[in-house]
């Protein structure tokens, strides 16, 4: 049996205060991508969740480098995901003396990034022919649809 050497390193990021929403669309950007790579679309793209998303890709790059002894050329992301924190709730005064209740969400961002320089090993005697993958063919056929061929939908008054 070969020993499996951890090729992957984390960073993690919570309670940032921005809507997990809004930090997704930045993160699919981003997911699977090489480190180098990462960083430049992370400096050029115009949203405000960049920087904390650039921090966190920043320090998981520093914990590989530092932990495992990695070259930062040879990081590429491999998981990256963003969950839903707490909501932060306040009160706004508004007029006539009343009150209006602001919702302050919060976000966790975790970046994963591993070394593809570094080899992982598996024994496979131990595999049994039950766990092996059976690969199936799929079959697909194209057909082609001509929408002008049933009247369309313009004939319609």
């Amino acid at each position: 049996m070969l020993n499996k050497r951890t090729t992957e390193v984390y960073a993690l990021g919570q309670h940032i205060s921005m809507s997990a929403h809004k930090a997704r669309r930045v993160i699919d950007q981003i997911r699977g991508r090489s480190y180098e790579e990462t960083l430049m679309i992370l400096e050029l793209m115009p949203y405000r969740a960049c920087y904390p998303i650039f921090k966190l890709v920043y320090s998981a790059a520093a914990n590989a480098s530092f932990n495992m002894g990695s070259n930062k050329a040879n990081l590429v992301i491999s998981k990256a995901e963003v969950n839903e924190g707490t909501t932060v709730k306040r009160l706004k005064p508004r007029a006539r003396g009343r009150s209006y209740p602001i919702q302050k969400p919060t976000c966790h961002i975790t970046i994963v990034m591993k070394d593809i320089s570094l080899d992982e090993y598996i024994d496979t005697d131990s595999i049994t022919w039950s766990q092996k993958p059976k690969w199936k063919k799929k079959h697909t056929t194209m057909s082609y649809y001509d929408m002008y061929s049933n009247g369309g939908t313009w004939d319609k008054k």
